[in-house]
């Protein structure tokens, strides 16, 4: 019965908008079979998780968080990882409709394919909620949510101004992999923080002049903003590794020597960037990342090794998405009721506040 009820919820949408706090009714079917099990009764709901992998301790605390709130509800919880394997996404999320789930959280292998995977989903009266990783715009979403990449950068950036104050930044940028968006997002969030800041001007402005850095870059590998006293030396590329952030800034280091920071688009390559620095037996080199919340990067704030990261936390990101799970399976919501993209709130990790954040970290 409650795929016959999904299946009609999801014919009545359509729009694509997500977010969480909007406005929205609760269907009638909804209500009378609430009504059958008595006011406020829960339902016991299958839920699955379709993950892209398990490697690495953000993606094992998001798939922990889901599992633990699911136990909360009394719900039932079913995950299957897909190893970084399109074919093995699409199989898992046949075997999740076929096994009754009355909702999928997808962290995608690849955006363009996870289209037609969803809408499988989907036609099959399962509707389905992007978490971490988006998917391309076509696909049929309740919505998308992940911590929010860009005023993450920013916040860090605004920081690391405050920080510096009249001192020139000379900066060493420590990438991810060449057109990753979430990257790009990142990066761009520190410029713009890092010129508004010292640069004294608005936001909108300072997104503008990250425009500039971020092209330049791309023209010369080389930027700079004189009028925040901000100097890219040269940016490196090291596939989100911890050994390619180490391997990245030994080669930018030897070039240019004379640097005040090393700026990052995750805690695991600027970790490692901090290594190549160590071994180069340079000092008073900021460690500064846009976004991530390891841990054992907290730990180095903690004692004064690493300047700040942004909170990507798979805890939030993991709670904000079953708050909206429970909008549409308990309360009848459907995609109309919310924005495209749910986003955590943006947030510095420093030594002021990692304390009270450590938990949310991985």
């Amino acid at each position: 019965m409650k795929k016959r009820i999904l299946a009609a919820l999801l014919c009545t949408a359509v729009t694509v908008t997500l977010l969480a706090g909007c406005g929205g009714t609760t269907s009638e079917s909804t209500k009378d079979k609430k009504g059958e099990e008595g006011e406020g009764a829960a339902e016991n709901y299958k839920v699955g998780y379709a993950t892209k992998t398990l490697s690495g301790g953000y993606f094992v605390k998001l798939n922990e968080g889901l599992e633990a709130s699911c136990k909360d509800l009394g719900w039932e919880f079913v995950s299957m990882n897909a190893d970084r394997d399109a074919d093995t996404e699409r199989a898992n999320l046949e075997a999740m409709v076929s096994q009754g789930c009355d909702l999928i959280f997808l962290n995608c292998v690849d955006p363009d394919s996870a289209v037609a995977n969803v809408q499988y989903c989907v036609d099959n009266g399962v509707p389905v909620i992007a978490v971490d990783g988006g998917c391309s715009e076509d696909a049929d979403l309740i919505t998308t949510v992940y911590s929010d990449n860009k005023q993450n950068g920013r916040m860090v950036g605004l920081a690391y101004a405050e920080y510096m104050k009249d001192k020139d930044i000379k900066a060493l940028m420590i990438s991810g992999t060449k057109g990753d968006v979430a990257g790009y997002e990142r990066r761009m969030g520190l410029f713009c923080g890092i010129i508004e800041g010292k640069a004294g001007i608005d936001e909108e402005d300072a997104w503008e002049a990250a425009d500039v850095i971020e092209q330049a870059l791309i023209d010369t590998g080389k930027a700079s903003n004189k009028e925040a006293d901000f100097y890219i030396l040269g940016q490196g590329w090291s596939g989100w590794s911890e050994d390619g952030g180490l391997q990245a800034a030994e080669d930018l280091i030897t070039a240019n020597p004379d640097i005040t920071t090393i700026l990052g688009e995750n805690d695991d390559m600027v970790i490692g960037a901090g290594v190549a620095v160590s071994n180069a037996k340079l000092e008073n080199v900021d460690l500064v990342a846009a976004a991530d919340g390891a841990q054992r990067a907290y730990d180095l704030i903690k004692e004064g090794k690493y300047f700040a990261t942004g909170e990507n936390s798979p805890i939030l990101v993991g709670q904000l998405a079953m708050d909206i799970a429970k909008q549409v399976l308990v309360d009848g919501k459907t995609k109309k009721d919310f924005e495209t993209v749910t986003m955590t709130s943006a947030l510095a990790v420093t030594k002021d506040n990692v304390e009270e954040r450590y938990d949310y970290g991985f």
